[in-house]
């Protein structure tokens, strides 16, 4: 009997039509359950950000990172829904998430906005990573769905990835200005 602290294995599923062997729907799944880990993550640390933001432009960053944890919402849920629709079992619980997400810990101590842009920029340049990565695996073992839903949560992911670039490089032009103002 396996205990309760073992990690789920995706060796057993529900009943499911889908066209492809146990075999690799067992990988799919393991491929999803650790991207759903990922999201999850992701969307505590925007969340971790929106509540400790501090500074100027900060209420502006509170709604965009408000914006950005709802769009990862709508991603939690694709992804454990294509799981499920695969007969697998999503993995979302706190634990799991701090087992299978590939992004570091969020540093807690900083309040400052263009500390947080930066830091929030680095964890969806690795989510970003990690959901091309997926794109090709999941692309390799024929599941053309599985890598179209990467693809779009790819889209919305390099979206926010290149209005946050926009954010560090006018912080650092700006910083410049003050600089050549005071020569």
């Amino acid at each position: 009997m396996k205990s309760s602290t073992e990690p789920y294995s995706t060796g057993g599923f529900y009943s499911s039509n889908l066209s492809v062997t146990p075999e690799v729907r067992s990988q799919l799944i393991d491929i999803l359950n650790q991207t759903l880990a990922t999201t999850l993550d992701l969307k505590s640390q925007v969340k971790q950000a929106q509540w400790n933001i501090t500074g100027a432009n900060s209420y502006h960053l509170y709604e965009l990172f408000d914006e950005i944890a709802t769009e990862l919402e709508v991603c939690i849920d694709l992804l454990a829904e294509r799981i499920t629709s695969m007969g697998g079992l999503a993995m979302g619980t706190t634990r799991t998430v701090v087992r299978q997400s590939i992004l570091p810990e969020y540093p807690v101590q900083m309040m400052e906005s263009k500390d947080h842009v930066v830091s929030l920029a680095e964890r969806l340049a690795i989510y970003g990573t990690l959901l091309w990565e997926n794109i090709d695996r999941t692309s390799v073992l024929g599941d053309s769905d599985t890598a179209y839903l990467y693809a779009e949560v790819s889209l919305v992911i390099d979206k926010r990835l290149w209005f946050f670039d926009a954010l560090i490089v006018s912080a650092h032009v700006g910083q410049n200005q003050q600089v050549l103002s005071h020569n």
